[in-house]
């Protein structure tokens, strides 16, 4: 690599666009070439490859297969959860899933349906991601740690056909029952989909119902395999719902074309490894990572993926990540910053890292929140490789800004996000629209088009798409994130600009935990908002305002609270407090002040805002706050 070839790719993706993505999907099977490659007949929804015809699945597996690579490792199921490992070759997965494909088949699932995936980290659910693919229905993957309530409004905005399930998830010392959730979420739920397929697993078996259910194994044995089906590239592979600000989950769509172009491009020059390497993202296939970076890009690109089932402590301690790698010879490993801080927490000394062969080990990449020096640091140190922090969102699928390692590795202090990756024309903009100079502060922005890979709409809400990401600054998709470029051009995110928070690397809506708080009986208004943490980046903060009259004990009160989020919003919001308050801040509008609240949480200096009611009452949050241990230390 020569100097300055980030420098020309970039340009060449900013000045042909089209050139440069008619290009990197060359490297795909297309069944029908495009008519277009940007049609931007209809502003502000812009279609990659118009006319282009192709099936994912066939491009992630049988391609290679076709191409004499049958006989690799396609994917690598390491559950310590389980105590087991399996390997599928890329003729065993594309067998597989053709098999699968087929019971979808059998159930009347046909290209253009939905079906939701309710399943934790096991085979099966990359098997059941890819059949539909195969097929040409969309998938809708639900993390499995989502309540009934959380799933039913999935089902409703989706509409699936058919649900795939599992009947049990694994988490450290227990066993996490899927099949009630389920059956629950459809009994909330006014769609009701036409038959659930369920992967019995040996730590629980669930109860089938007669005429909607089946057993996976069961209708495995009966399916023929089915074939490929050629869908547009502009037909949808997937809808992923992200938390919106309203507390009504957003649903993401994702393309069939631009989607494959972007991920496999992006695997060779953004995290440098090539086909027939092994590529490891520890995440969940439930949240973005493990669409974008355990199941579709490494298939796309011939690598070798790894599905792990576990923890990056306890499971069964914190040199888990280090015995991964080197038992499977991985190259190059993508996780949160959370999962290093949990390390570093357990092992500050890196003693487990000398226990292991990390020889063959490349590059460390880091997203999903933003990454603290000394976090980096220390895996730096303690791994002796490139520590990349990476910057991208659901609703891009595959990175905004990053070290190219790939194309050209830069000069990129800890702290910032990197550079524009090609096809990212980022712009920081005032409130007026107006763009920031370097070092200044502002809205980040994607100036449209959005490359290949990203969102074309939300899935049957293309009003809400425009209001939610293009009305703000008319001609950009704004992030919702703020920060600066510096004077060498690098990007810096600094903090989100809504009331979304990140919970170890997990978007999660404040306003959704404040509509279950509100909704008990003693509960007049509320507020939660996002605090710091060490580990997880944020953890959400409930402040409650009880209704006159109420006299019951505060902590029964409270344990109440706590447990209604668990049960109505999941374990992965990780709420464990909430205080007890007279009142709330408020303008005289009305609108509660979050963002002071949390400076008073954080110990940041306060900003009392010009138009606050009765300045008073931070105080009396700030005291109630401090008998609770906020700020940390204090």
């Amino acid at each position: 690599m020569a100097a300055g070839d980030y420098r020309r790719s970039y340009d060449h993706a900013r000045t042909d666009p089209e050139g440069f993505w008619a290009e990197a999907a060359q490297a795909l099977h297309w069944d029908q070439p495009w008519d277009r490659v940007l049609d931007d007949s209809n502003p502000p929804f812009y279609r990659w490859f118009a006319g282009g015809r192709l099936n994912t699945c066939y491009n992630c597996v049988d391609r290679h297969v076709d191409a004499g690579r049958g006989d690799q490792a396609a994917l690598i199921y390491d559950s310590p959860a389980t105590g087991n490992q399996q390997t599928l070759t890329f003729t065993q997965l594309r067998d597989e899933v053709a098999r699968f494909a087929g019971v979808l088949a059998g159930l009347g699932v046909t290209a253009g349906d939905r079906v939701i995936i309710y399943m934790p980290m096991i085979p099966q659910t990359v098997i059941g991601m890819l059949a539909c693919a195969r097929l040409g229905a969309v998938h809708s993957v639900v993390f499995g740690g989502f309540a009934a309530n959380e799933l039913a409004t999935r089902i409703d905005d989706a509409k699936p056909k058919a649900v795939l399930a599992a009947s049990c998830g694994i988490e450290p010392g227990r066993v996490v029952e899927y099949k009630p959730l389920l059956d629950k979420a459809i009994e909330l739920s006014t769609h009701k989909p036409d038959a659930c397929v369920v992967y019995q697993r040996p730590q629980a078996e669930a109860d089938l119902m007669d005429g909607r259910d089946h057993d996976w194994a069961a209708s495995l044995g009966q399916a023929q395999p089915a074939d490929c089906v050629s869908v547009a590239a502009t037909d949808p592979l997937y809808i992923l719902y992200t938390s919106g600000t309203t507390g009504q989950p957003k649903g993401v769509v994702r393309d069939n074309g631009g989607h494959a172009v972007a991920l496999q491009w992006s695997m060779a020059n953004i995290y440098n490894v090539q086909p027939g390497e092994v590529f490891w993202a520890a995440s969940d296939v439930g949240w973005v990572v493990g669409h974008s970076y355990i199941v579709y890009a490494p298939l796309l690109a011939g690598n070798t993926t790894i599905l792990y089932e576990g923890k990056p402590v306890g499971t069964p301690d914190a040199g888990a990540f280090w015995r991964v790698i080197a038992d499977h010879d991985v190259k190059v490993l993508f996780t949160a910053p959370t999962a290093f801080r949990a390390i570093k927490k357990e092992d500050p000394r890196g003693e487990h890292v000398g226990r292991y062969d990390l020889s063959g080990f490349r590059h460390l990449f880091l997203a999903g929140e933003r990454c603290d020096p000394d976090t980096l640091y220390w895996a730096r140190d303690m791994l002796g490789v490139p520590v990349i922090d990476h910057w991208w969102q659901t609703e891009t699928a595959w990175s905004v800004a990053a070290n190219c390692m790939g194309i050209e590795p830069l000069d990129i202090p800890a702290g910032s996000a990197g550079v524009p990756v090609p096809g990212y024309d980022i712009q920081v903009l005032d409130p007026q629209g107006n763009e920031q100079p370097r070092e200044s502060m502002g809205d980040i922005t994607v100036k449209l088009p959005l490359p290949p890979g990203c969102l074309p709409t939300l899935w049957g809400n293309d009003e809400r798409f425009k209001s939610a990401y293009l009305e703000r600054f008319p001609g950009y998709y704004r992030t919702g994130d703020a920060g600066y470029f510096d004077a060498e051009g690098r990007v810096w995110v600094m903090a989100r600009t809504d009331d979304v928070i990140n919970v170890a690397g997990h978007r999660l809506s404040t306003g959704a935990m404040e509509e279950v708080l509100a909704a008990h009986p003693d509960v007049a208004e509320c507020a939660v908002i996002g605090v710091a943490d060490a580990m997880k980046g944020q953890l959400p903060l409930g402040l409650v305002v009880l209704k006159s009259g109420v006299d019951r004990g505060k902590e029964e009160l409270v344990a109440e609270l706590v447990a209604k989020i668990r049960d109505e919003i999941g374990p992965v919001a990780a709420f464990r407090q909430c205080v007890i308050v007279d009142r709330l801040p408020k303008t005289r509008s009305g609108k509660v002040v979050r963002a002071t609240m949390r400076q008073i949480a954080d110990g940041d200096e306060v900003k009392i805002p010009a138009t606050i009611d009765d300045p008073a009452i931070l105080d009396e949050i700030g005291q109630a706050l401090g008998q609770v241990g906020y700020p940390a230390g204090n």
